[in-house]
């Protein structure tokens, strides 16, 4: 009998590659708002309503449900979706687990680069730093505290919590974002440029949460981030550079971001490094260390 995964967060990006990546050994079912396939599951998190069929002999929960962190504008009511997006719908499936009497293998709950706050430094944070004192900070320290207690409450053998750098991948995210304007010539970095970038291809996140899901030596909290570091600026040019578009455009200021984006321009204008030694230590090796070849496979395939 194939062990069974339950995602939620089923409409995104990471779900969508990661289930086509483990289906061959494991059952995979999902939680979501409205049912569309067989192995949907329908849940309400502002409700707290769950379709708690879903848990029936899972064994590990994969938790990728949160509300876009760039979407929109942060109002007091936006920061409190984003939070509630991830600590109320870990809340829910805590309560379900236990109501339920299951004992987990894996609760593997994403979680955010963010961690370390939103600063641009000259330090490279591993997984041993604080968090940082800023609101995107405060939401990653509580969602890894909702994770933390499937542990602490001995629902979950382990807990691990991926870390996650901008994900790049032409079908969303960023990378989507910021095609159409280089496509067009008149793409440019934003601020300073000089704000570092982390990143990770699409099919590396997935792979890394396959290696948390099968590796039992996974546990706790692991940077989800490329071992290549990168600037914004030096981004926008190698995408740019990759699409053979010239690049004329002086970089966006950082006010008219603030005027456009509010308190959110800060996540845009700032950013640090962060190491991957941790998760490459337990055997884990990148697909695309480098970002060159990680934008050429993303955008020469149809090119």
């Amino acid at each position: 009998m194939k062990e069974i995964v339950l995602i939620t967060g089923a409409g995104g990006m990471i779900a969508r590659e990661l289930s086509k990546k483990i289906e061959k050994e494991f059952t995979v079912r999902f939680l979501t708002r409205k049912k569309k396939h067989e192995n949907d599951f329908e849940w309400d998190i502002k409700k707290g309503t769950i379709d708690e069929s879903a848990l029936d002999n899972v064994s590990h929960i994969i938790h990728l449900a949160g509300a876009n962190i760039s979407e929109k504008r942060w109002t007091q009511e936006r920061k409190q979706e984003l939070i509630s997006s991830r600590v109320d719908s870990a809340g829910l499936l805590l309560e379900t687990v236990r109501k339920k009497n299951i004992k987990l293998k894996s609760f593997i709950s994403a979680s955010g680069i963010n961690y370390y706050g939103t600063v641009t430094t000259e330090k490279i944070y591993t997984e041993d730093d604080p968090p940082g004192n800023d609101f995107l900070s405060e939401v990653v320290v509580l969602w890894e505290r909702a994770a933390d207690d499937f542990k602490e409450q001995n629902l979950a053998e382990r807990v691990v919590k991926i870390r996650t750098a901008v994900v790049l991948s032409k079908e969303d995210g960023a990378l989507k974002k910021m095609l159409p304007t280089i496509q067009f010539g008149i793409g440019s970095a934003l601020g300073s440029g000089k704000q570092y970038m982390p990143w990770i291809h699409i099919e590396d996140i997935c792979s890394i949460y396959e290696a948390a899901l099968k590796n039992s030596a996974v546990d706790g909290a692991y940077n989800a981030v490329s071992p290549q570091h990168t600037t914004n600026e030096n981004l926008t040019k190698k995408i740019a550079e990759v699409l053979n578009k010239p690049l004329f455009i002086p970089n966006v200021p950082a006010f008219v971001l603030k005027l456009i984006f509010g308190e959110l321009a800060d996540a845009l204008l700032e950013g640090s490094r962060a190491s991957s030694q941790k998760i490459q230590e337990t055997g884990f090796h990148f697909k695309f260390p480098d970002l060159k070849g990680a934008l050429e496979d993303l955008l020469k395939k149809d090119n």
